[in-house]
């Protein structure tokens, strides 16, 4: 655990949240600054910065931990849909892995940041990216 991560502080029991599940490896609370009501937090209690960080042992419970909250939200909330988002380094406000669970509704204003778009040209051809990603997995 991190002294000074915020997420670290509400696993130790030093910040107080709102919970909504618990266990042996992750704890899911309510965000405090919500896109919506309901927006929850889902994060293992081991601190690591971001996915690929996470053991691979941890990773399926995480995932489907976070395919029961996606119901749970949607099913206890009405709500039409949801986002559920990962940011790694990038907009991370707490460097703590964390996955947004926030439920959606339609027409509920939110404005999702995919843009601009960059399509593939001959410059850029789509095969080379490809390849570079390939020789990195």
């Amino acid at each position: 655990m991190s002294q000074t991560c915020a997420f670290c502080r509400i696993l130790a029991g030093e910040v107080p949240a709102t919970v909504v599940h618990a266990d042996a490896r992750t704890l899911a609370f309510l965000d405090h600054r919500p896109l919506f009501h309901g927006h929850v937090l889902l994060v293992p209690r081991t601190h690591h910065t971001v996915l690929s960080d996470l053991p691979a042992d941890d990773v399926g419970p995480f995932f489907a931990l976070a395919q029961r909250l996606q119901r749970a939200v949607e099913d206890g909330l009405g709500a039409d849909g949801s986002m559920i988002l990962i940011n790694n380094v990038i907009s991370q406000s707490v460097p703590h892995l964390h996955l947004h669970v926030i439920p959606r509704r339609k027409k509920d204003g939110l404005r999702f940041w995919l843009g601009p778009r960059h399509p593939y040209d001959d410059e850029h051809p789509a095969e080379a990216y490809a390849e570079r990603i390939r020789a990195a997995l």
